[in-house]
């Protein structure tokens, strides 16, 4: 449940740019038609347009989760609720990328709207008559439609971030791996949420580390020690800087192969750690391509966060709250966005 709820929350924050997402909420209104979900601008987005997306995403979730998600309650609602939530937020990112990419005088070309229709029609013959139902009876031109709009804010941001292209050194980007014993210093409560530990809760779990690190001291194996006495999910990690709290991290690259810090109090505990590796080379290299992305999205970031802020985005709330998940056992179509990718992103 924690991972779905994760999992939803992650594609909020992705989908409404860089800025604070409490910042990018629509504003309702009245004046729509009865198949208008929200505007952002001139920009519409219809009902059968939030259907697709809606679908698609239910139907991908129930396959690795089961069915039996959608009514589990999180913080702010129930996953159906966040599930809504982040088919808005997806669409009106892609609504607003399109009306920049409008300001910014890019648009497709000849070629790239045909093979967005190529692309709906190859789509459009894998659904049911059921699948195509549940979307509002969706035709081609309405599947060409969302890949277009997809396509462009593609071409939009590999604009915008053209230019970034990094060096990333083997030292910024170095992943080690370490094993750990971590005693915790916190217990969650009913909805998952961590609570740090009292004053006396927290000295015994210190005096559990000291402990444990006399065990060490005196010979035990580290690693039998710590399959019977750390309590994170993990024995054995690989990261690199700045995936980690500050204390975890500093203790960790300070030692070398084989070397047993002494016990560090670091976000969720008392840990003491055993370097592995002081450098992986596989890992390192993948760190450096998931640096590279990440300042991509952050110079994208600050040039659509600017934009975005300016814009009127007004909510069909009445419609939106009256859409429900889809109940059919018939309704099996996850493919919208896997076909897009396979004649958009084949080169990339």
């Amino acid at each position: 449940m924690k991972r779905i709820c994760a999992v939803l929350l992650l594609a909020i924050l992705l989908l409404t740019g860089c800025g604070n997402p409490a910042e990018q909420k629509v504003v309702f209104t009245t004046g729509f038609t009865d198949d208008q979900v929200f505007r952002i601008e001139n920009a519409v987005c219809t009902l059968t347009e939030a259907m697709a997306y809606l679908v698609n995403m239910q139907e991908g979730y129930e396959s690795t989760f089961g069915t039996d998600i959608w009514n589990s309650e999180t913080d702010s609602g129930t996953v159906e609720d966040r599930l809504k939530d982040s088919v808005l937020a997806k669409i009106a990112q892609i609504k607003a990328m399109n009306l920049l990419a409008k300001e910014m005088g890019i648009e497709l070309e000849e070629s790239e709207e045909k093979l967005a229709t190529e692309a709906a029609k190859e789509y459009f013959e894998t659904l049911s008559d059921a699948d195509k139902k549940a979307m509002n009876n969706i035709t081609v031109d309405d599947i060409a439609a969302i890949y277009e709009e997809h396509a462009l804010a593609d071409k939009l941001y590999d604009y915008i971030i053209r230019d970034i292209n990094p060096e990333i050194s083997d030292d910024e980007a170095r992943t080690i791996t370490v094993e750990q014993i971590l005693i915790k210093t916190y217990s969650l409560d009913a909805s998952g949420k961590k609570e740090s530990f009292d004053d006396p809760a927290k000295t015994r779990a210190l005096r559990k580390a000291e402990e444990v690190k006399k065990l060490l001291a005196e010979g035990a194996s580290f690693e039998e020690t710590m399959a019977e006495y750390n309590e994170a999910d993990e024995g054995t990690i690989s990261f690199g800087k700045g995936d980690m709290d500050e204390a975890y991290e500093e203790a960790a690259f300070s030692l070398g192969t084989e070397e047993v810090s002494d016990i560090v109090e670091a976000e969720d505990g008392y840990v003491i750690i055993k370097c592995i590796s002081t450098f992986n080379r596989e890992e390192t290299e993948a760190n450096k391509i998931k640096i590279v992305a990440e300042r991509k999205r952050e110079v994208f970031g600050e040039q659509y966060d600017t934009f975005v802020s300016g814009l009127s985005k007004q909510l069909n709330e009445k419609l939106w709250d009256s859409v429900t998940l889809v109940d059919d056992e018939n309704v099996t179509t996850t493919g919208l966005m896997d076909v897009y990718q396979k004649y958009f992103k084949k080169d990339k």
